[in-house]
């Protein structure tokens, strides 16, 4: 119960390409635009001499090259889903970040897996990153609800889609797919696939960032449906961890205080965002109380037998580096995913060579931010220092390690 209370406060909006079991497959849009959003040049850290100057933006707006799509697998059809008409972002509260859902409708007439999928963002340069949710036939009305209550198409969706009742956990996310920063198509294995039972609707959440300006947006996403009963289902297993990262030694301002700073947090993105951090702290430490620095960690015990087929880490842009570990300090101790310098322009997920997790296991993401990448990095120039936790903003944090798993 404690881990379903944790995910409602997360609320999980991040950009990252949890169902990654399988390979980057060709782009299947016959139109499409840049992925380059600012972040840590590859292969660089903070103190490393300056080289070629990061993106200032998310994407520069320039077509990328196209190719054509890979040929669908026996038993698999494509279909398209979009949003119903362009939407013109708009941040509340003065913030520069907006999180939109969208209900939508990929007809699914029989239970069915989804094998693959391509989010195509609209506008690149606004698009920060997209994640796709299950609504089951059952909960659909509490969907079309919350979308009634919000006039125009969709509603606001700040930590998570606001269906709460869908009953999510940190161990089973109603997830189907994303796209962040280095995503393209997504081609599962073949003996996978992510459940969808006949009925279901697809959330689609994006989260806009608005640092240099809104402009509208009509994202789109081309699944790949098959109904064989032969495919083991794909589930998406979550490892939130704190950030606590205080300003740097000799900088002052208001928002260096932690208070100050959660403060600031709740009036852009409401108090459950202000909750999450407090719940954070005592899922990994057994305490309200921080523990303030650039390295923060979190443990938990594996409650269920599974199979891991894929790793990914998701951090913003003070992200340095992210390491997802199994049984950590024991002789039975496995990597999962080590990503010693972070890019934020490459969040894709790794596969795993399949790898059993049994019940009293435990699973550590450790992830190390650094204040010193605002000196590098365009599109934090003139964010002034502050305290940093965990956030819904572009400029905020996250510290998230996903695994995708068979049970």
């Amino acid at each position: 119960m404690r881990s379903r209370r944790i995910l409602v406060a997360l609320g999980v909006a991040v950009g990252l390409l949890v169902a990654g079991c399988g390979s980057d497959g060709p782009d299947p849009a016959a139109q499409r635009t840049a992925e380059t959003p600012a972040g840590a040049p590859s292969g660089a850290t903070p103190s490393a001499p300056a080289g070629a100057a990061p993106s200032s933006g998310h994407g520069t707006g320039q077509p990328r090259a196209t190719t054509s799509a890979p040929p669908l697998r026996a038993g698999e059809e494509l279909r398209r889903v979009a949003m119903p008409a362009g939407y013109l972002p708009r941040a509340p509260n003065g913030a520069t970040d907006d999180y939109r859902c969208f209900l939508l409708d990929p007809k699914v007439t029989r239970d069915s897996f989804v094998t693959g999928y391509d989010v195509v963002p609209g506008d690149v340069s606004v698009v920060h990153h997209v994640i796709l949710y299950r609504v089951p036939a059952d909960k659909v009305r509490l969907a079309r609800a919350q979308d009634a209550r919000t006039p125009g198409d969709g509603w606001t969706c700040f930590g998570g889609t606001g269906i709460e009742q869908q009953g999510a956990s940190l161990d089973d996310a109603p997830w189907v797919g994303a796209w962040a920063p280095g995503g393209t198509a997504r081609l599962l294995d073949a003996d996978l696939g992510i459940p969808v039972e006949k009925g279901s609707r697809i959330v689609l959440q994006v989260h806009y960032n608005l640092l240099h300006g809104a402009k509208p947006d009509r994202t789109a996403v081309d699944l790949r449906l098959s109904t064989s009963s032969r495919l083991s289902p794909l589930e998406t297993v979550l490892y939130p961890a704190p950030v606590e990262l205080p300003c740097r030694d000799g900088r002052s301002g208001r928002l260096c205080d932690r208070e100050a700073a959660l403060w600031d947090v709740g009036a852009r993105f409401g108090r459950r965002a202000a909750a999450t951090v407090a719940g954070l702290q005592l899922l990994c430490n057994g305490s309200f109380e921080p523990e303030p620095g650039p390295t923060q960690s979190c443990t938990r015990t594996v409650g269920e037998a599974a199979t891991v087929r894929s790793a990914a880490g998701h951090m913003h842009l003070l992200g340095s580096s992210i390491r997802i570990e199994l049984n950590a300090g024991t002789a039975t101790a496995r990597t999962l995913l080590d990503v010693e310098q972070w890019d934020f322009d490459d969040q894709a997920a790794r596969r795993v060579r399949p790898t059993k997790v049994r019940p009293g296991d435990r699973i550590t993401v450790t992830c190390t931010h650094d204040q010193a990448w605002r000196d590098r990095l365009p599109a934090l120039q003139g964010v002034p220092d502050r305290y940093v936790v965990w956030g819904e903003g572009t400029t905020d944090e996250m510290c998230l390690g996903i695994l995708g798993v068979t049970r």
